[in-house]
């Protein structure tokens, strides 16, 4: 069954005419044939697909980042990726089912790749912690990466949470010092490394695996330091004012494309990557070889300093000059 958002009513409407034609081809009132008016219909389908999703606002793409058949990152580790072995634990307290990773190749690269998990059903979900990653996680992926450092293999990692776990369990175990110790170790990896966001990138739970020498971005998906939501609680005290937050914050791809955050946008296909998950994993497959080529061909040394220098270049500001005496 397939889940429609509101601002796509228009295109489930033309569909349920589709499919009530289908089932009586004999209702059909246009005096043109049966498959004429079918034809005319899915045009029709298409163009209104196409107008909708040419102009989506800030929130309409955080509710498809957001979308239940959004394709995962084990998704994309079955269709993008092969011989994927996963490995499990940080060595120090658990594993966490939040944050997968492991060995695979790319069309016959080898490479670790690591990523955010969120689940399909409420059982699954409750395993994955809703792709919330605990202290362990964070700890997890820092073994794999370093595991990766230590081989000289090339890291890919595929973010899709609206957060870190921000519960007492968590705090106890040290989030914070978790992911602080992820972002200098990232920086100082010597091998190519390769982030995506392919959903919701939400805050410090999306860095702490999300410093890299490339940074991409699906076309739907967001990238931000607090949700829509928990910033319209804190400026408008009113979470119904999550569009207005989404608008502001400046989140989408394109948005963190022009302010240099994000290195490259990942087109989806018409509807959005739950429409066609295969198309979308071959699209990001062709991106993720491309930009590996490309770093395996810097020197380690240049590769660290322009990581190092992309990062302190986000965020620039003016210091005020001194007055004159």
């Amino acid at each position: 069954m397939k889940h429609y958002l509101d601002f796509e009513k228009p295109i489930l409407e033309l569909q349920r005419k589709l499919e009530e034609l289908k089932k009586h081809p004999e209702t059909h009132s246009l005096g043109i044939s049966f498959e004429e008016e079918a034809a005319q219909i899915e045009k029709k389908i298409e163009e209104t697909r196409r107008l909708i999703f040419s102009s989506l606002t800030p929130w309409q793409r955080v509710q498809l980042a957001r979308h239940p058949k959004r394709p995962y990152t084990l998704d994309y580790l079955q269709m993008a990726f092969s011989d994927f072995s996963e490995l499990h634990g940080d060595r120090l307290f658990s594993d966490d089912p939040a944050m997968v990773g492991g060995f695979a190749r790319l069309d016959g690269h080898k490479v670790m790749v690591i990523g955010t998990q969120k689940g399909r059903d409420t059982r699954e979900n409750i395993l994955r912690n809703f792709g919330s990653a605990h202290p362990e996680g964070y700890r997890k992926a820092l073994r794999l990466m370093r595991l990766a450092d230590k081989f000289g293999l090339p890291i890919s990692a595929l973010i899709d949470t609206a957060g870190a776990y921000p519960g007492i369990g968590a705090e106890e175990r040290h989030i914070a010092e978790a992911i602080a110790v992820n972002l200098r170790e990232l920086m100082l990896l010597e091998v190519p490394i390769v982030a995506v966001v392919i959903g919701e990138g939400g805050s410090g739970g999306a860095l702490g695996i999300g410093v890299a020498d490339r940074v991409l971005m699906l076309e739907n998906a967001y990238y931000s330091v607090i949700s829509p939501e928990g910033c319209a609680a804190i400026l408008w005290r009113d979470r119904a004012a999550a569009a207005k937050a989404a608008e502001a914050l400046k989140i989408t791809a394109r948005d963190l494309h022009e302010l240099g955050v994000v290195d490259e946008i990942i087109p989806e296909p018409p509807g959005g990557a739950h429409n066609d998950p295969a198309a979308t994993a071959q699209t990001l497959k062709q991106h993720l070889l491309k930009h590996l080529k490309q770093l395996q061909k810097v020197s380690t040394a240049e590769r660290l300093k322009r990581r190092y220098a992309k990062f302190r270049s986000h965020g620039p500001y003016l210091e005020p000059q001194p007055a004159a005496a």
